[in-house]
């Protein structure tokens, strides 16, 4: 899938400095303390100081949810760039402050997952059985967006249909099983929530503000970024992504429904599904080279439709995943109905089939993306 830069007028016609490196980076650290000050000013858990501090009209919950995305959104792209370029960089401050960036995200992207998992799968089982004892779930509370904020456009789990027609062969465990997956992942979420406040208060998050801080002022470039072209390091992480897609089981997945996929989905095995994981590593090199192309074009990135399909699809199939391991979770509970066991089961494989038609249409988005014209 490499790019043909036959446009003279396009900027990258010629070689890129390493001058775009140290903007980029200084850009992305300067937007993680903008939303550390941002998170700060509203208190991050809705206090009377922050709805005080809020604009008219604003929710004080909501502004502290946006600038916690933010802070994840900014570490990620930092802590992405640093692996991509690492060959420009100092070795030691980067490889010191990369996986601290990712610790972070991670750490504050997890109550958001659990609570969008649970949406996801009380949401599938209202869908499957019809019964209205499944009601859409309201947004995240002002409590958890304040934390965690919101997940990126196309990875949440809106995307699934409301107006589902009765069913009812589900009813009799439907409800039980809704009951066990809402504890369970409300206990996991807040012990995620604990976590992230503990996080954002311990002196290591603070290591890692006063590192972004430096940053956003002076990027340690190694001596050889002085004369050289980041196009290279570029065309790397595109050219990894490109294996990484070229390994994945393309032509089965180019049915919707892979009965060989969906039948290693529903085996008794707790591991994580393997097929899975191959996945899971085109989703990151996707992400890096998405970075990789902004650091490149800088602002004026421009954005590529198909790629932006790409990742939905990836992060469709991310989420749709992680739900169906949770229902296999829910599903060895000891004692439960045997009701419960078989809606939960029949959740499990409705995830797994999600999973084969998120594989199918990242396939599609692929195919188009493989043949475009410069």
């Amino acid at each position: 899938m490499a790019q043909q830069h036959l446009d003279p007028t396009d900027p990258l016609a010629g070689p890129v400095s390493g001058d775009a490196l140290a903007g980029y980076l200084r850009s992305q650290a300067t937007e993680f303390l903008r939303a550390l000050r941002q998170h700060r000013e509203t208190g991050g858990e809705g206090s009377p100081a922050a709805r005080t501090k809020a604009r008219p009209g604003e929710n004080s919950a909501v502004a502290a949810g946006d600038a916690a995305r933010a802070l994840r959104r900014s570490a990620r792209r930092i802590s992405g760039t640093l692996h991509t370029f690492r060959p420009l960089l100092d070795t030691d401050w980067s490889e010191a402050m990369r996986p601290e960036l990712a610790w972070l995200s991670g750490t504050l992207a997890r109550e958001h997952a659990y609570a969008a998992r649970l949406e996801r799968l009380l949401l599938a089982l209202h869908r499957l059985s019809g019964s209205s004892a499944f009601p859409a779930r309201p947004p995240l509370s002002g409590r958890t967006a304040a934390v965690v904020g919101t997940t990126e456009p196309g990875a949440g789990p809106h995307d699934r249909p409301t107006g589902i027609p009765e069913r009812g062969q589900l009813t009799v465990g439907a409800a039980k099983a809704g009951a066990l997956l809402e504890r369970q992942l409300t206990l996991a979420r807040t012990r995620a929530h604990s976590a992230a406040l503990q996080a954002l208060g311990s002196s290591r998050f603070h290591a890692v503000a006063d590192s972004v801080a430096v940053l956003a002022s002076e990027v340690p470039l190694a001596p050889a970024a002085a004369g050289a072209d980041l196009r290279p390091p570029a065309a790397a992480a595109e050219e990894r992504l490109g294996d990484a897609v070229a390994a994945l089981p393309l032509i089965t997945a180019g049915h919707p429904y892979n009965a060989e996929a969906l039948v290693h989905g529903l085996s008794a095995d707790t591991a994580p599904q393997p097929q899975d994981s191959p996945w899971h590593q085109v989703r990151l090199l996707l992400r890096l080279h998405r970075y990789a192309r902004e650091v490149l074009y800088g602002e004026d990135a421009p954005v590529d439709v198909h790629l932006l399909h790409a990742g939905r699809a990836l992060h469709h199939h991310r989420d749709a995943a992680e739900a169906a391991s949770a229902a296999a979770s829910a599903a060895r509970t000891p004692r439960i109905a045997p009701a419960t066991a078989y809606a939960l089961g029949v959740l499990h494989a409705d995830q797994r089939h999600e999973v084969e038609a998120a594989r199918f249409a990242f396939q599609q988005s692929w195919a188009k993306e493989t043949v475009r014209t410069p």
